[in-house]
């Protein structure tokens, strides 16, 4: 964080008499955003308007909701206002952003059969790491995982078989998770090549999935990574990590899962942001519906 957003967050509190958990809001988002800027060696201050709607799209790649992405902006509104009124800068990239719609959405996801293509695509492309790209897929998909906790995921968390590991989510809160024969399989398969990365790179970190300098790889290089399989698969959707833990809950409510065991297992602290899922299985019935029914609206042009 810098020195200018908590000069700024102090004149919350002085001025503006916001309370601590306000404050605690604001800092929040703009420590998100500075960590954005980071990945791209930019800084708030002087960061530009690309900058701003670079951010509220990877909100939304992340599946943040439009909600919490305005929130975010009346954040960053309210930072840029206070940098201009007391001259830290001349102009306000804020300035012409607008409010995402709050309508629901289904999030993205592959049904079974798409994520069954796309997890083969590494052994069939033989880009610069198959063995790493395949498990990170498999990993990120049969367990749910954040992004962020599947950069943060080591060695030392997976159980001896790697069916499960111990993740930390949101709010640091700690959960079990399980990995698939097919994931486990791809981890076993990954670790004789990371260990020799690591070893040629002189490194000795824990993180189990690795860069190709033998480096912890992060959560942007992972994004990076999913998105070239994207570019290249045969869907017509744009596929990123969070795609894959959306498509593991679908799956999962899909199966007849309990909801409420479906938000332990993804690590959501609200239900509501769990129940989401179950409208995605009658989304497909109406679509279904619409194109083979015979008073269905796309039979009909309608």
């Amino acid at each position: 964080m810098t020195a200018r957003i908590e000069d700024f967050l102090r004149y919350l509190v002085s001025t503006r008499g916001l309370s601590p958990r306000s404050v605690e809001a604001y800092r929040g988002d703009l420590s998100r955003y500075e960590s954005f800027l980071a990945e791209y060696d930019a800084e708030s201050e002087t960061a530009s308007v690309q900058d701003l709607r670079g951010f509220v799209a990877r909100l939304s790649e992340e599946g943040a909701a439009a909600s919490s992405a305005n929130r975010a902006l009346a954040a960053l509104r309210g930072y840029y206002r206070w940098l201009v009124r007391y001259g830290f800068r001349k102009d306000d990239p804020s300035a012409a952003s607008r409010n995402l719609k709050t309508g629901r959405t289904l999030p993205s996801f592959l049904w079974e059969k798409e994520m069954a293509e796309f997890s083969s695509l590494p052994a069939k492309m033989g880009m610069l790491w198959p063995a790493r790209d395949e498990a990170l897929i498999l990993a990120v998909y049969s367990a749910g995982l954040r992004v962020s906790e599947a950069a943060s995921l080591r060695i030392s968390d997976l159980d001896a078989d790697f069916s499960s590991a111990t993740v930390v989510g949101k709010g640091d809160k700690e959960r079990r998770v399980f990995f698939s024969d097919e994931a486990r399989a791809a981890i076993a398969a990954y670790l004789p090549s990371r260990l020799s990365r690591l070893r040629s790179g002189g490194g000795k970190a824990d993180a189990l999935f690795l860069n190709l300098r033998g480096n912890p790889l992060g959560a942007a290089g992972m994004r990076y990574i999913v998105g070239r399989y994207s570019d290249r698969s045969p869907f017509a959707k744009n596929i990123h990590p969070h795609s894959l833990r959306h498509s593991y809950a679908t799956h999962l409510v899909n199966a007849g899962c309990d909801i409420r065991v479906v938000q332990e297992l993804l690590g959501h602290a609200s239900l509501s942001t769990t129940q989401r899922y179950a409208h995605v299985d009658m989304e497909r019935l109406k679509r279904t519906y619409a194109k083979a029914h015979p008073h269905g609206g796309e039979r009909n042009g309608k």
